[in-house]
């Protein structure tokens, strides 16, 4: 049965929800704040990487934000605020941060970032869309031994969970990548990943969308949310009032906003992000994350993208020139050879991402309004799990068995 739908939320999680909605058949609106051509699904590092079967929340990583919190530069920041959403999200991260829930969390995880791989493949061929997609994996290049034996045991971890991952020596990284210099003493690399080019994905579904009827209002902030016997109504922009029988709650980092209209404390902290892109010869012909910073690297199409941090300061766009120049400093540590100019650091752009205090998404229903489903808090992982993320919104609401198992992901679950 043909549904009427509202997606609030044009970002990947939107449009990708959009997406297996119509294919469906319903009658799907979008609705967002933004003109769609910018932030956290525009300047992410565009990696679909099943490697990244550890959640933010591991065992030491609160002690290492303690560390960080006064350094301006670190790969992880978190600004200290006397907020009480704020309070609560660190209390629950904290919690979170043990072995007991890496354990339950892994497959969670890699099931989600494997079902979008394949549904990223399957979106290509059956569309026809032409976006960069390669399959080249990933390398985890270390500058000290401590990182080597620490990215050691999560080469064992993705091992276990039969991913295609193993150890190299400098000699078999020169042979990977022979036409850039590298100061490692050595990397990991996962075979299993792939990268694209985040624009192209995001033009080329927009424009389909449009041509199979998914409506758009861009531009458009919702302000209200009318509820009735735990049923949503109507939401209302600043610019008209919208009714439809479900409603798709994907707004990112304002997720949260939104939500306490509807009485849900959902816990969700805006994790801001940077890019800085060169289209220099730069010779790095695979994707690469450089451990001790943190900072990614992808080959894009036509311009290769180096992204990172971790900056969790509530919601703003502002530039950390210091952050931008650390992501810089960083790409001259690990590639001699490469520098980036001052005009390219000064054209870096941010995006928010959502963060849970467990590392995992939000995806499915809350017991708190029976017509809204909620698709958000995907951390870093947004690209890597948005068609799969898609794809289950679209089962939830049909009430369809799930392609995978959802528990780990349920919105009302306890910190």
């Amino acid at each position: 049965m043909s549904k009427k739908i509202i997606v609030i939320g044009g970002g990947i999680i939107g449009l990708c929800s959009a997406y297996y909605l119509q294919k469906e058949g319903h009658q799907v609106t979008i609705v967002d704040q933004s003109n769609l051509d910018a932030g956290a699904s525009y300047v992410n590092a565009g990696y679909l990487s099943p490697s990244h079967i550890i959640p933010l929340s591991a065992p030491g990583v609160m002690k290492k934000g303690l560390k960080w919190m006064f350094n301006a530069s670190s790969p992880l920041y978190i600004k200290p605020r006397l907020e009480s959403d704020f309070l609560r999200w660190v209390l629950a991260f904290n919690k979170s941060c043990n072995s007991n829930h890496v354990t339950k969390a892994i497959p969670a995880i890699k099931s989600i970032a494997l079902l979008s791989q394949d549904l990223y493949d399957a979106i290509k061929n059956e569309e026809g869309f032409t976006f960069q997609y390669e399959k080249k994996g990933l390398l985890m290049l270390c500058q000290t031994e401590q990182m080597l034996e620490e990215e050691f045991k999560t080469v064992q971890l993705a091992n276990q969970e039969g991913l295609a991952a193993k150890m190299m020596n400098l000699e078999e990284l020169k042979a990977l990548e022979p036409n850039v210099k590298i100061h490692a003493k050595g990397a990991t690399f996962y075979q299993c990943d792939s990268h694209t080019t985040p624009h192209e994905f995001m033009d080329e579904m927009k424009a389909h969308l449009k041509v199979a009827g998914v409506q758009f209002f861009k531009n458009e902030k919702v302000e209200d949310i009318e509820v009735s016997k735990a049923t949503i109504q109507s939401i209302t922009t600043d610019k008209q009032v919208l009714k439809a029988d479900e409603f798709v709650l994907a707004a990112g980092s304002w997720s949260h906003i939104l939500s306490k209209k509807l009485g849900l404390k959902l816990l969700l902290q805006a994790g801001k992000g940077y890019r800085i892109n060169t289209t220099q010869n730069t010779g790095i012909t695979l994707p690469a994350i450089l451990a001790e910073a943190k900072v990614a690297v992808t080959p894009m199409n036509g311009f290769t993208r180096f992204a990172g941090t971790m900056e969790i300061a509530g919601i703003n766009h502002n530039i950390n020139h210091i952050r931008v120049e650390a992501i810089a400093h960083a790409a001259s540590r690990y590639y001699p050879e490469v520098a980036l100019s001052s005009e390219e650091k000064r054209a870096a752009a941010a995006g928010l991402r959502p963060v849970s205090p467990d590392g995992l998404p939000y995806i499915g229903k809350s017991s708190k309004c029976n017509n809204l489903t909620i698709a958000t808090g995907h951390a870093m992982m947004g690209w890597s799990m948005a068609t799969a993320t898609g794809k289950l919104v679209s089962e939830i609401i049909d009430t369809k068995s799930t392609s995978i198992a959802t528990q780990m992901f349920h919105p009302d679950r306890r910190f």
